[in-house]
């Protein structure tokens, strides 16, 4: 009996040796199928995962500045500071939507309206110059900006694929609700020449240039609204379409205004008209 207690404790001890060793080996597998997961070949993850964001880069203004009066010197300086911080705006949007929208999501979405942001504020700039020596011209070309560190056409994150609009519309409720319309629908922007005061002569010429203007934006947009249907998630019309519109109206308002108050009372509150809308 003595003799057999050993044998038994030994058997018991390879036993639980080789339950240990399946236990092993099953938590061997379990680790190696994890890191497949994440760190597996390329191609899976590619359809998986959207590239890094990259960063916005944008051309310098203040360099291409001429001398600045010391009266428009706290406007332009509060305009230079602005751009600043539409660029760091920029850029935390790019990351916060990563693999969001289609092919041309980050084009439409970042970095058009912030182009759109950035023709109003330089042109604020040479309008502050302008008002006590030579208004410099020929600096919205420093508007547009570009995308670094991501491989992808039209500024578009590699590995971002396009939501469908069924999923769009079942992610957010019904399509037209999201903004990613199943059908385009039409913009709907406050008439401006209505509520303009009496326009100089010296001005006419000027604002009726402005005045086409704003119509050819809303005819832009309508037709942008009308290429894009289904692309982009639950604010891409707001903030690739009606966003950017409202800036460009919002700069070519303040040309009016800027116009009619060289001879004239400068007429006020005309911002209030730049945003739009869309009807269904």
């Amino acid at each position: 009996m003595s003799r057999a207690l050993p044998k038994y404790n030994k058997r018991r001890v390879v036993m639980i040796g080789g339950a240990s060793a399946v236990v092993l080996s099953a938590a061997v597998i379990a680790g190696s199928a994890l890191a497949g997961e994440t760190h597996g070949n390329g191609a899976q993850n590619a359809t998986t995962k959207a590239a890094p964001a990259g960063t916005v880069n944008c051309p310098a203004v203040a360099p291409s500045l001429p001398a600045i009066p010391a009266s428009a010197k706290a406007e332009v300086d509060r305009n230079l500071t602005l751009l600043n911080t539409q660029i760091a705006e920029a850029n935390k949007r790019l990351v916060d939507t990563v693999g969001q929208g289609g092919p041309n999501f980050v084009q439409n979405a970042i970095l058009g309206p912030l182009k759109d942001k950035r023709v109003a504020t330089i042109n604020r700039i040479a309008t502050a110059i302008g008002r006590t020596a030579a208004k410099p011209t020929g600096l919205d070309s420093l508007a547009p900006c570009t995308l670094n560190g991501v491989a992808g056409a039209g500024g578009a994150a590699t590995g971002a694929a396009a939501p469908s609009a069924t999923a769009t519309a079942q992610a957010g409720g019904a399509a037209g609700d999201t903004g990613a319309a199943t059908a385009a629908g039409t913009i709907t922007c406050p008439d401006v020449a209505s509520q303009l005061p009496a326009v100089p002569a010296s001005a006419k010429a000027e604002v009726d240039r402005n005045l086409a203007l704003l119509n050819t934006q809303i005819a832009e947009a309508n037709t942008r609204l009308a290429n894009t249907v289904g692309q982009g998630g639950p604010n891409f019309v707001q903030n690739a379409i009606l966003g950017p519109l409202k800036d460009k109206r919002t700069s070519t308002i303040d040309r009016i205004a800027i116009s009619i108050g060289r001879t004239a009372a400068k007429p006020t509150g005309l911002d209030t008209l730049a945003a739009c809308t869309l009807t269904k």
